[in-house]
């Protein structure tokens, strides 16, 4: 194929004139022999529809950046779609900041690769700098894998226009990403994510400089930031810890796992930052695995199954609390051991509780002026426990919902900040929480030492975490939650049952009731409807590429259906909201169980449409 005779008839082999452009289109631009042989192979065996597939449609941004499997493909992660993704993000920041050239790109990645198209996080992120580097622009490229915390931090930090981090986080192993970060540190948002694919668009052919990846070793443009990074991150960790003198006394001993991934050199660091002792790193997923052999996903965030090398390492150690960092080292998982010998592992609802709390018993204590809480901010996006709401509704200080994603809740804290206004607390229910406001972005990092601080402190007093937890819904109200979803592969479907719900009965009317209980309210953020609005119209910015609806019931329970942003699933998330004193916690979790099952066979009816519910 590498003569114009064999490139002329394979642009014109499948009959479909869109598709063997495309396909010309690639077999001109890629440069990578891999991913190219994959599309003539692909073409040679006459597989037209999986070639429609990798080619005709492209990745766009999600709630966390560009997410997809590695391969070749235009809808795929790979060095060309990286180049033309990065091209894009350099025309679109070369218009948004006249001082570009000074300011630079923030570049990171993560240890996530594929042998069969060649694609590793690393050869991305330097074909990231490469591009920007060729056009002159400083990039501040790490020179070895970090948390994704560490690239906003770094970005604010050093003033950088942008970030980018080359990372799937928790996704299954052919995955990768691409997430921008805006110079605020906060992920990038509409209307700036929906103006770099359009720069994208116009910008596919790849520049001749953009493939020297060895321009990340030989331009002068690119500096390392690891040292100074690392070093001010581990210096600003003060920023959450309170008690650092008990903390060198804490006889409790934590495990962690890293789940293959990146976190464990710097929660070990972060320990040191707080007076602790190390975590007791779990031995077979300490290092970096791109094919996370021990776990069957690598995502901790599903409990107890994926949990078993923590747990059983802890027993043997006598240590208290298991703490586990997904592969990129911005969400955590929490375990506890119990006396009774089994263990609680927390949801991120009830971390959530713990954290928001925890923080704002520390302000507290450091802020005797009530008057200051009317600047103090926590935040959670709308798919999460109300429990911070709840505190709100106490304590005095201010609560504000987001749309799902922690975009949203960055660039929340960049707004308030404006004003003078502190967020002290952010978290979203999938196991991301911001403790402080040193990263404008979840940090596994960071929580996971301020969780190991607060164990530390209320096991000084003879109080568990689980202890902790039953006296915030004594004083607060309890705030039973339940999050799952069912997987749906087929775009078709999904609006297929979406739309249905907007036409339940009769043409553009929602259900009335849910599990014997009527609804009080409904919510349509991909609409903009808001039932309970006097002009029913939504307070939350609508999102009209994603479904998402939220019902209110009478009983006190809110329920959520929404699509996820990264994967094929429709997650559905209720909460039993109890005003405090309500403490039948049987009754509270029987009738939240009735409605969560209600809510999906009535609305989702997962066997009619052939949804794969999840496994347990």
């Amino acid at each position: 194929m590498e003569n114009n005779g064999d490139l002329e008839l394979n642009c014109h082999a499948t009959g479909d004139t869109r598709l063997d452009k495309a396909i010309c289109q690639w077999i001109t631009w890629d440069k990578n022999p891999r991913t190219r042989a994959q599309i003539e192979a692909l073409l040679q065996d006459g597989h037209v529809e999986e070639l429609r597939r990798r080619l005709l449609s492209r990745m766009t941004f999600g709630t966390a950046g560009l997410r997809a499997a590695m391969g070749a493909g235009f809808a795929l992660i790979n060095d060309l779609t990286i180049i033309q993704s990065t091209q894009g993000m350099y025309k679109f920041l070369a218009r948004s900041f006249p001082d570009f050239g000074s300011r630079g790109v923030v570049v990171g990645f993560d240890t996530r690769a594929q042998e069969a198209s060649g694609c590793n996080s690393e050869r991305l992120a330097r074909l990231t700098a490469a591009v920007m580097l060729c056009k002159d622009i400083p990039v501040y490229l790490f020179s070895t894998y970090v948390p994704t915390p560490f690239v906003p931090y770094a970005v604010k930090r050093l003033g950088a226009a942008a970030g980018v981090m080359v990372t799937a986080s928790h996704n299954p192993k052919e995955d990768n990403g691409y997430k921008v970060y805006w110079h605020n540190g906060a992920q990038i948002s509409s209307p700036n994510d929906k103006e770099i694919l359009k720069f994208i668009e116009e910008s596919l052919e790849p520049w001749s400089e953009s493939w020297d990846e060895s321009l990340s070793d030989s331009s002068p443009l690119r500096r390392d930031p690891l040292r100074e990074i690392c070093h001010a991150y581990m210096e600003d960790l003060n920023s959450v810890c309170f008690h650092r003198e008990l903390n060198t006394k804490s006889p409790l001993k934590f495990v962690h796992s890293s789940f293959h991934g990146v976190g464990h050199n710097y929660v070990q660091q972060a320990f040191r930052a707080f007076g602790f002792s190390p975590p007791i790193p779990v031995p077979e997923q300490k290092d970096p695995d791109p094919n996370f052999p021990t776990v069957s996903c690598p995502n901790p965030e599903e409990g107890e199954s994926v949990l078993e090398l923590s747990l059983r390492l802890a027993e043997r150690e006598n240590a208290k609390i298991v703490l586990a960092t997904d592969p990129d080292a911005d969400r955590l998982a929490v375990a506890e051991h119990s006396d009774q010998c089994v263990w609680k592992v927390f949801t991120g609802n009830e971390l959530a509780a713990l954290l928001g709390w925890w923080m704002l018993f520390n302000w507290k204590e450091t802020h005797p002026c009530q008057a200051d809480m009317g600047r103090v901010y926590m935040l959670a996006t709308t798919v999460s426990s109300k429990i911070l709401k709840a505190f709100a509704q106490i304590e005095g200080f201010h609560f504000e919902e987001t749309l799902p994603g922690f975009k949203w809740i960055g660039k929340k804290i960049h707004e308030l900040a404006k004003t003078g206004n502190e967020v002290i607390f952010a978290f979203e229910e999938s196991i991301g929480f911001l403790c402080g406001s040193m990263v404008p972005d979840k940090d596994g990092v960071s929580a996971a030492v301020v969780v190991a601080e607060m164990a530390s402190y209320l096991y000084n007093k003879n109080q568990t975490l689980h202890q902790q937890l039953q006296n915030i819904f004594e004083v607060y109200g309890y705030h039973i939650s339940t999050t799952s979803y069912v997987i749906c592969k087929e775009p078709l479907t999904v609006k297929r049952i979406f739309t249905r719900i907007r036409n339940f009965e009769d043409e553009n009317t929602y259900p009335k009731s849910s599990g014997g209980h009527r609804i009080m309210h409904v919510r349509d953020v991909t609409t903009g409807y808001d039932s309970s609005q006097p002009d029913n119209r939504c307070v939350l910015p609508v999102t009209k590429s994603s479904q998402m609806i939220t019902f209110t019931l009478q009983n006190g329970i809110v329920a959520t259906l929404r699509t996820s942003g990264t994967e094929p699933k429709i997650k559905f998330y209720t909460e039993f909201c109890a005003p405090p004193g309500k403490s039948d916690i049987s009754s509270l979790e029987e009738e939240l169980k009735k409605v969560t099952n209600a809510l999906v066979e009535e609305f989702l009816e997962p066997d009619k449409n052939n949804l794969i519910r999840r496994s347990t």
